[in-house]
């Protein structure tokens, strides 16, 4: 009888732990979003690089991205994130609520990243792979904005695509433009109600430098080829900001897109506990028996 006791109380132990790690891993993104100034810093976040190809996250500082000047903070992780693969990063992408910047060189000291034959054939593999590589803002994800061929129609992916591959020749995309879009009633409290990137590839040979700031010289500009072997290649960005005045159907068009990351999010995560429960139950009965 006392086995029996023990067994449940065991089985009602899982359960309420597995139902609190399911509550503490949810979210839908944008729901308590956080009310900015004009000027004040927005962070941008990394989550990880993911691949529909290989279906194995990899996080964001496994390849030389440069890193921020007070150096890489891991957030503190969950259930829900572990399982997930995600370790979600600061970078150092400098953001202020509405204040648009042109093109700026991402690395702190100026400098254009030096890559190993080791680390530019592991950026071609990913490549190759079709990685695509997560960031956020205020907990709404990064999209990448395109049009359907046939309709037109707008359609958005997550993520941006980490290169791609031309005649057998891979390219990076090593400028992204972040446009922020951002929704105030009075001018003076702002929210976050979007966040697309528009990601390119640019020859660093294309760009030119003047301290922190940078141009691109033409509008068509060659992309940057990762020749699997030493490389300097540089990383730059631009933002731009914008009030979306249809505050809900930004919202609407926005959340599909999040809470379709949600689901799919929480069904790999059901899917881990249910087999962890499985393992759970299993062992306590192989227990309660042989007691």
């Amino acid at each position: 009888m006392a086995s029996k006791m023990f067994t449940r109380h065991i089985l009602w132990g899982v359960v309420a732990c597995s139902i609190l790690c399911i509550v503490q891993a949810f979210y839908v993104p944008g729901v308590a979003p956080v009310e900015f100034i004009k000027g004040q810093s927005v962070e941008v976040k990394a989550v990880k690089m993911t691949s529909v190809k290989t279906q194995l996250p990899y996080e964001y500082y496994s390849l030389p991205f440069c890193k921020p000047k007070t150096g890489v903070v891991y957030k503190t992780e969950n259930l829900g994130e572990v399982l997930r693969g995600d370790r979600i990063t600061n970078t150092p992408y400098e953001v202020t609520m509405a204040e648009n910047k042109g093109c700026e060189i991402l690395c702190h000291n100026d400098q254009a990243v030096t890559m190993t034959i080791e680390d530019s054939k592991l950026v071609a593999e990913r490549i190759r792979h079709a990685y695509y590589v997560h960031l956020l803002v205020d907990n709404l994800p990064c999209a990448t904005k395109f049009e359907m061929l046939e309709t037109r129609e707008v359609q958005y992916e997550h993520g941006y695509k980490l290169g791609f591959v031309k005649n057998d020749e891979v390219f990076i995309n090593n400028h992204l433009k972040l446009n922020l879009k951002f929704h105030t009633e009075d001018e003076t409290k702002y929210r976050v109600v979007g966040f697309e990137v528009e990601a390119r590839s640019v020859d660093s040979n294309e760009l030119t430098p003047d301290k922190q700031k940078c141009s691109i010289k033409s509008k068509e500009p060659k992309p940057q080829k990762i020749n699997e072997k030493d490389i300097s290649l540089s990383l730059s960005l631009s933002l731009s900001l914008s009030d979306d005045l249809s505050l809900s159907l930004s919202l609407d068009r926005y959340l599909s897109l999040s809470l379709s990351l949600w689901i799919d999010r929480s069904l790999s995560l059901s899917l881990s506990l249910d087999r962890y429960l499985s393992l759970s139950l299993s062992l306590s009965l192989s227990l309660s028996l042989s007691g």
